[in-house]
C-alpha cells in the first residue's frame, strides 16, 4: 500500500535539530567538536627549519633560533621531517635515528605557534645508500605490486603526520618533496592517497616538485597550492651579477606564468636557496664546498629571485632553505645554504618586512 509522506511545518523542521542536540547531552551522548587547523590562502613569508636527528628541535637551542627564524620578519616555518627507505627499488619505508622524534617535532611546532608563526610540516623521503649517486627523484617500482606496496608505506608515512597535524591545529601539509619519479605515475594511487589525507586533515596542502618536473604532476587540482622548488640553473658563471640574476629568471617567469594560467593555482616555493660560495647559481641545487666563499653571490641570488616574483599576484610565497637549529651557524666563512649571519638574512628582512597582498583563491 502506498502512503503518502508526513509534511513536517518548517518552524518545526527549524527546532528538531536543536531538540535532538539537547536529547543526546540530556543522555549523556558526548559530541566531540572538532577544530581544524585554520585554512588561511594567503601570502607565506617563510623559513625551511631542518634537523636531522632524533632531538634535534627538542631543545633550548632549537627554541632560540626559531625566535631568530621569526625575528626575520617570517610568519610561515616549515619544520622538516624526514623518513627513509635503502635504495630507489627497496620500498622499505621506515623512521632511522635522523628522523626528528615526535617530541622534538611538537616543540618546533608549539614555538613557532607560540611566536605567532604558522607552520608546514615538509615531509621527505630520503635513501640511506646513495654510493651509486641515487637520488630521491628516482625512487620508483618496477611492476604493479610493488608500486602499490610503496603507496602502501607512504600513504601511512604521510597520514602518520596528517594526524598529528590536524590535533596541533598545523596550518599545511607538504604531502612529499622532489618524489620526481614517483609522482609523475600512477595518478590514481596520489588521488586516493590525498583523498585519506583529506579525511583526516582540514588545513592546507601542498607538493614540493623538483624544478623540471611540476609540469608533470597530475594532482594539483586536489591541492591548495602549486609547490616548486625553483632550483633552475640560472647560469655558467662563477660570480654573476645581480642583473644577470635577474635576466636569467626571466624565461623561467614566463613558463611558470603560463602553467599558472593553465592549472589556476597560486603558487608558493616550499623551497629555495643557494650556497654561499663561488659557482652557487650554476648548480643551485648543489652545496659546493670545494669553491670560495662568495656572501655576494648568495646575497644577490636571494635579491633576485625577490624583486623578480615579489609582485607576481600567481605567487604566493616561498621558504628559504635553510635555516638550522643553532642560531650562531651560518656566518662570514661559511658556504652552505643557510643566510643564517650572512648579508643574505639582511635581505629577507628587508623584504619580509614588506607588506604584500594577494586575492583569496
Amino acid at each position: 500500500m502506498n502512503k503518502k509522506p508526513i509534511k513536517i511545518p518548517s518552524p518545526v523542521k527549524k527546532v528538531l535539530p536543536i531538540v535532538l542536540v539537547a536529547a543526546l547531552i540530556a543522555a549523556g551522548v558526548v559530541i566531540k567538536m572538532i577544530s581544524a587547523p585554520e585554512r588561511d590562502i594567503t601570502f607565506q613569508k617563510g623559513i625551511g627549519y631542518v634537523t636531522w636527528s632524533q632531538a634535534g628541535y627538542d631543545n633550548i637551542a632549537s627554541d632560540e633560533s626559531i625566535v631568530r627564524a621569526r625575528e626575520t620578519g617570517a610568519d610561515w616555518i616549515s619544520i622538516l621531517v624526514t623518513w627513509y627507505q635503502t635504495t630507489p627499488w627497496t620500498g622499505d619505508i621506515h623512521k632511522t635515528d635522523k628522523t626528528p622524534s615526535d617530541e622534538s617535532v611538537l616543540r618546533a611546532v608549539r614555538k613557532a605557534h607560540e611566536l605567532g608563526m604558522k607552520v608546514t610540516l615538509k615531509l621527505h623521503l630520503d635513501l640511506l645508500d646513495k654510493s651509486d649517486g641515487s637520488w630521491r627523484g628516482e625512487i620508483g617500482a618496477t611492476n604493479e605490486a610493488d608500486w602499490e606496496k610503496w603507496f602502501k608505506g607512504y600513504t601511512e608515512y604521510v597520514l602518520y603526520y596528517a594526524n598529528i597535524a590536524n590535533d596541533e591545529k598545523i596550518e599545511m601539509i607538504c604531502i612529499g618533496t622532489e618524489l620526481s619519479t614517483a609522482a609523475s605515475v600512477k595518478g590514481y594511487l596520489w588521488r586516493d592517497m590525498i583523498s585519506k589525507i583529506k579525511s583526516r586533515y582540514k588545513g592546507l596542502t601542498t607538493y614540493a616538485a623538483h624544478w623540471d618536473r611540476y609540469q608533470d604532476i597530475r594532482f594539483w587540482d586536489m591541492l591548495d597550492f602549486v609547490g616548486i622548488n625553483p632550483y633552475f640553473p640560472l647560469t655558467e658563471e662563477m660570480a654573476p651579477s645581480l642583473e644577470a640574476l635577474k635576466e636569467s629568471w626571466v624565461p623561467r617567469v614566463n613558463e611558470m606564468e603560463a602553467f599558472q594560467t593553465e592549472i589556476n593555482k597560486p603558487i608558493i616555493f616550499p623551497e629555495i636557496g643557494c650556497s654561499s660560495a663561488d659557482g652557487g647559481a650554476i648548480r643551485p641545487w648543489e652545496h659546493v664546498p670545494r669553491t670560495e666563499v662568495n656572501l655576494q653571490l648568495q646575497e644577490d641570488y636571494y635579491r633576485a629571485l625577490l624583486e623578480t616574483f615579489w609582485q607576481k599576484d600567481w605567487f604566493y610565497g616561498l621558504y628559504w632553505w635553510y635555516w638550522g637549529t643553532n642560531a650562531n651557524m651560518g656566518g662570514q666563512y661559511n658556504r652552505g645554504f643557510t643566510p643564517q649571519n650572512k648579508p643574505a638574512e639582511i635581505v629577507v628582512k628587508e623584504w619580509f618586512s614588506k607588506p604584500v597582498k594577494r586575492a583569496r583563491y
